[in-house]
């Protein structure tokens, strides 16, 4: 059982100096990023079988991209790259906490202009779609999403959407709710971060918001709560999944929700899909650990732990 991701594959600048604003930066360093790309390499580095489906430029970048995604097992075959547009860059600002603060080059970038017609047909079968909201805006990539998530409920997959707010690349943030809401619909497991919560639904109180989260074929809601772990929701059951997280020493949490996104459904699909409350606390746990672990090292994809280091870490943090 695969999982596979579609959306960007871009480069992250990210800064040597902490806690300064993006423009006193004196230097960056260029990282492999872009959300459903990092769940790709996290799923094949903990041994997992992922495609990354998407369009970087023929360019420098593209290469590098395309040669970070075969390092760590990912299947790149169906990634296509484009001379009509470079590949995307996002400058990312961190605080002395390991915050971020984004700046996107890509208007449009090549991944944008991914089709569905590049959408291969014949890798859906009983497989994970996962994506995030960052390639929704009005480019051709949108459509390709809507062509994946339909192919995958064909073939009987499981469709997981990270929202993966990012205000900076949409003017219009009504828009942007808008079609966030559109794509959730499609989606059986949705996972969002505590901050997004009140945007995305419009509730303060958190049990409200996530209940209104329950909308078309939604059955599973995921909140993550960084260092204080996440929290699982079923549609059908009435029971709460928790696990408190881990503490440790974060210099850069660049890429975390994408290493828990990336341990869980690696997890979900050793379990043939079935997620229930027998097994969805050693998953989060597992997921948990996977995405405090990140957080120690910079960078969202380069870094990543291996199978080993996570087994070493949960070994040494047990409860």
């Amino acid at each position: 059982m695969q999982v596979i991701t579609i959306g960007e594959a871009l480069i992250d600048f990210i800064p040597n100096e902490k806690d300064v604003d993006l423009k006193a930066v004196n230097s960056f360093v260029k990282h492999a990023g872009g959300a459903p790309a990092n769940v790709a390499a996290v799923v094949a580095k903990l041994g997992g079988s992922s495609i990354f489906l998407g369009q970087v430029g023929h360019d420098s970048f593209g290469d590098y991209l395309i040669d970070k995604l075969k390092y760590f097992g990912v299947e790149t075959k169906y990634i296509h790259q484009t001379s009509r547009r470079p590949t995307s860059l996002a400058f990312v600002s961190l605080t002395a906490k390991g915050e971020r603060d984004f700046i996107f080059y890509r208007n449009p970038g090549a991944d944008e202009l991914y089709e569905a017609s590049m959408v291969p047909k014949h890798i859906f079968d009983r497989n994970i779609l996962h994506f995030c909201s960052v390639s929704l805006a009005d480019q051709p990539i949108k459509d390709a999403h809507l062509r994946a998530i339909e192919l995958t409920r064909r073939h009987n997959g499981l469709v997981s959407f990270d929202p993966n707010i990012r205000l900076s690349l949409w003017h219009d943030h009504k828009k942007l709710l808008n079609r966030v809401y559109e794509f959730l619909h499609l989606a059986d497991i949705v996972k969002v971060s505590s901050e997004e919560l009140s945007f995305l639904t419009g509730f303060d109180h958190e049990e409200i918001a996530i209940k209104s989260l329950f909308v078309g074929f939604v059955k599973v809601v995921i909140v993550t709560k960084g260092k204080k772990g996440a929290a699982l929701y079923f549609k059908d059951i009435d029971a709460v999944i928790k696990h408190q997280g881990f503490s440790v020493d974060s210099i850069d949490t660049t890429g975390a929700g994408d290493a828990f996104m990336g341990a869980f459904l690696k997890q979900l699909s050793e379990n043939n899909l079935v997620l229930n409350q027998y097994n969805s606390y050693d998953i989060l746990k597992n997921s948990n650990a996977y995405a405090a672990l990140s957080t120690t090292k910079l960078g969202g994809m380069e870094n990543i732990p291996s199978v080993e280091s996570l087994n070493e870490f949960i070994n040494t943090h047990k409860s």
